[in-house]
């Protein structure tokens, strides 16, 4: 079986090599989900993360939610190297973090508990494990946010070439509630 390490070194280069744009269309399924989910939530709130290093572009779905009452967090890394979500709007400033990452500027002033996170990742399986890049940050923010609101879903987008028949995983992982990819959500 092929280690964590060996795994993600394998899946950043795939995603490089295979990386395409997707198309606003891609994203219908994803959008409609997201809204049928938000429906009954007096003010829902979606965690989603800023594309970086081939990742799915997915603020893509910002558009199909112009005239709905959601409101949209980006992460952004505190100093005790712990993750938290800000809210942000497409028009606020962002800085460029130390892993290269776009997160946003201003300091958080309220905490949110979102009621979806949809997760950037390198690798996934049928049984909803997913592969982070190794520092732990998603794994120990959705753990503790799980304890807070246990009815929070954690959803990972990914390409479907991402795919792997089974990472390697331990208590120390949080597995996803669902997977989407270009052709829709992993059955």
């Amino acid at each position: 079986m092929k280690t964590k390490i060996q795994l993600r070194k394998k899946f950043l280069s795939l995603r490089k090599k295979k990386y395409f744009e997707l198309s606003k269309e891609k994203f219908t399924k994803l959008s409609e989900y997201l809204k049928r989910k938000t429906k009954t939530i007096k003010k829902p709130i979606i965690a989603l993360y800023y594309p970086s290093n081939y990742e799915i572009n997915i603020l893509k779905i910002l558009e199909s939610f112009k005239t709905c009452n959601v409101k949209f967090l980006l992460p952004k890394i505190q100093n005790n190297n712990l993750l938290s979500f800000v809210e942000w709007k497409e028009r606020d400033v962002l800085l460029v973090n130390k892993f290269g990452i776009p997160e946003p500027l201003k300091k958080q002033k309220k905490i949110y508990l979102p009621d979806i996170v949809l997760v950037p990742l390198l690798a996934f399986d049928n049984n909803r494990n997913r592969l982070g890049y190794g520092k732990g940050f998603y794994d120990r923010y959705l753990k503790q946010l799980y304890k807070l609101n246990n009815k929070v879903e954690a959803i990972g987008v990914a390409f479907s070439f991402q795919k792997f028949k089974k990472i390697p995983s331990s208590s120390f992982d949080f597995q996803l509630n669902n997977i989407f990819t270009e052709k829709g959500f992993i059955e």
